[in-house]
């Protein structure tokens, strides 16, 4: 299953008051990019939003009842991605403003270092 490009067009167009937006297909899915910052992605199997968190925006996921992004069916791992309820989706400026925290959260993010071959 892949991305709605009707959502992934909505979604860049809403986030494109917070910096310069660019999207790139990976996986079936979406990762968005603000500001070459990797800081949301589209889910191919539920065309849902995830952003970028930390503990610095976590809660208010958790008090939206929102849950964690999990890209494998079969196994208990998560990712620092959280769904962005609906709500936020339909409120520009609250959406943006979610952004910008989730921005924030991966520029927070320590950096993974590869491995040399």
């Amino acid at each position: 299953m892949a991305v709605s490009e009707e959502l992934e067009t909505y979604i860049i167009e809403q986030l494109k008051p917070a910096g310069a937006v660019s999207a790139r297909r990976m996986f079936g899915g979406v990762g968005i990019y603000i500001d070459d910052i990797f800081c949301a992605l589209i889910s191919p199997e539920s065309n849902a939003l995830y952003f970028k968190v930390d503990d610095s925006n976590r809660a208010d996921y958790e008090a939206a009842g929102s849950k964690p992004f999990m890209p494998y069916k079969n196994r208990a791992t998560i990712m620092s991605y959280y769904e962005v309820p609906e709500e936020v989706i339909d409120d520009p400026d609250e959406l943006l403003r979610w952004a910008r925290k989730a921005r924030s959260a991966a520029l927070a993010a320590p950096r993974k270092r590869r491995k040399g071959r």
